[in-house]
């Protein structure tokens, strides 16, 4: 199984921009998709995640109004809508596959390669 990010870029502050992960193999419905992100000389922290059988998604505190977690079970994708964006949210996306829920990056076992996010100021 591979996790294949994309979609970041480079925004001003208040904008909006959309991340996809698409996974390779097949996904079930145990399984929990994670969101976390990653500035530079601080730890990976957890940004969102959605269980694919439900769809029940979950935030961090931090982002909870302003990103949308999805996903596409026909594509086998999982989408961050990400909007009114700040400079705190720079780092290094990378979205994840777990077996339960869980916010901290220990709990997921399979690791995109990770996408780029930078919103100036």
């Amino acid at each position: 199984v591979q996790l294949q990010a994309s979609g970041g870029g480079l925004v001003q502050a208040g904008g909006s921009l959309r991340l996809s992960c698409a996974a390779s193999g097949r996904t079930f419905s145990s399984h929990v998709m994670g969101w976390f992100r990653q500035a530079p000389g601080k730890e990976r922290e957890f940004v969102s995640a959605i269980r694919w059988g439900t769809g029940g998604t979950y935030y961090a505190d931090s982002v909870k109004g302003r990103f949308i977690v999805s996903r596409a079970k026909a594509e086998n994708t999982v989408y961050l809508q990400m909007n009114s964006l700040k400079p705190e949210d720079t780092g290094v996306y990378y979205c994840a596959r777990g077996n339960s829920l869980g916010y901290a990056p220990a709990d997921y076992y399979v690791w995109g390669q990770g996408t780029q996010v930078t919103v100036s100021s």
